[in-house]
């Protein structure tokens, strides 16, 4: 019995769900053939679906069978963060000298100055920077324990809005939070180091410089030789030093971003009470896809639908499969935009097509609802109306253009 309804589940995931169809024949072989039929049955507030037969044999022929739910380790928010860098930045020190007595003599105690309390700034930065990558490891792993936990509890089923999974979505925010936070002390870290590089280019300068002035003795050419080189190393390991933490930055605020969206996604799947995956927007920017805008809606006349969805009873479950199939689309070909179709019944008077009109808009509404929560631009998406003559209720149609 467990066995046959997961399978039923599965199945339904794409293929079916209470009045809805998926075709994409652009990108794949066709999915279902006709408009399908479905029985559905109640179990724990929880709608199952089943496959027609000439679905399954259509999927015993070859046709594609439907994704397989996501794993909590592999979907929605909770992605890998990116490596920090791993550099430790310590100084090399400054050689002690003596005083000759001479002009450049004192010139060289001077710069030795500097450059020693330019070194112990570097340090104090130093042991900044790896405080800071150590919080950011741990907020970053308290943040995917939270999305693990609601990711496994969607993946195996749960009530829509389980107040202890919107618990944990809380928590995980605040630790997407606290990265942030990090990133913005990353910043002004960087802006600290950014200062000390513009001394050691004056300091460098200077130290070139010396060996000009004249009433120099060669204990001072000596000393400023030693000087010299220790305040190149210390240039280089500036340089290094920024360059990682830019690094960090990047990669850090791209990831932060990234997890923003796909919280928005979690949220609509905790909502739901179903697992979705990572945010849309993310799976078509995951395969450097640009942004595109939809425009004005295009004629779909003739034009198979990618998506079909009737709303002829109450509470219908489209969210997974949409999702599915969307997600499908955007792997294949990341700058895809999409018409968006309410479908209103040519049957009855004018009263009732007016009346049937402004439910399809409604459908529309809330499907496009849907889509910007799990992730897509809604620049991507032209919405617009028509009636048909073979409609017998409401419909949603999504067209890949």
């Amino acid at each position: 019995m467990v066995m046959s309804r997961y399978r039923a589940l599965v199945v339904g995931a794409v293929l079916l769900l209470p009045a809805c169809s998926f075709s994409e024949s652009a990108l794949w072989p066709t999915l279902t053939g006709e408009d399908p039929t479905t029985q559905s049955a109640s179990s724990s507030s929880q709608k199952k679906t089943q496959a027609t037969s000439d679905q399954a044999a259509q999927q015993a022929q070859g046709a594609p069978s439907a994704p397989a739910t996501p794993d909590a380790t592999s979907v929605g928010a909770g992605s890998v963060p990116p490596q920090l860098g791993n550099g430790d930045f310590r100084p090399p020190g400054v050689t002690p000298g003596k005083d000759t007595g001479t002009f450049v003599g004192r010139k060289v105690k001077e710069l030795r100055g500097e450059l020693k309390r330019m070194q112990e700034s570097i340090g104090t930065y130093n042991t900044k920077l790896q405080e800071l990558r150590a919080r950011m490891v741990a907020n970053a792993q308290a943040y995917h324990r939270d999305v693990a936990l609601i990711n496994t509890r969607l993946q195996v089923g749960t009530t829509p809005g389980n107040p202890i999974l919107m618990q944990k979505f809380n928590d995980a925010q605040t630790q997407l939070a606290a990265l942030n936070g990090d990133v913005a002390a990353m910043n002004q870290l960087a802006t600290a180091v950014s200062g000390v590089s513009t001394m050691s280019s004056y300091l460098a300068e200077s130290t070139r410089a010396a060996f000009g002035v004249s009433g120099a003795v060669d204990e001072d050419h000596r000393q400023l030789r030693v000087l010299q080189d220790e305040v190149n190393q210390t240039v280089v390991l500036i340089e290094r030093l920024l360059t990682e933490i830019s690094g960090d930055i990047r990669r850090q605020s791209a990831y932060v971003s990234s997890e923003r969206s796909n919280l928005n996604t979690l949220a609509a799947g905790i909502k739901s009470g179903e697992i979705y995956g990572a945010s849309l927007s993310n799976v078509a920017r995951a395969a450097e896809g640009p942004g595109p805008v939809a425009g004005k809606p295009m004629d779909t006349t003739g034009r198979r639908p990618l998506v079909v969805i009737r709303f002829d009873r109450p509470d219908v479950a489209f969210q997974q499969a949409l999702y599915n199939a969307v997600g499908r689309v955007l792997e294949r070909r990341p700058d895809a935009a999409f018409d968006l179709v309410a479908v209103t019944p040519s049957a009855g008077g004018p009263a009732r097509v007016a009346l049937n009109a402004n439910k399809a808009r409604r459908h529309a509404e809330d499907v496009l609802r849907a889509l910007v929560d799990m992730g897509l631009s809604p620049a991507r998406v032209a919405v617009s109306a028509k009636t048909d003559n073979n409609a017998r209720s409401s419909e949603v149609r999504l067209y890949l253009r």
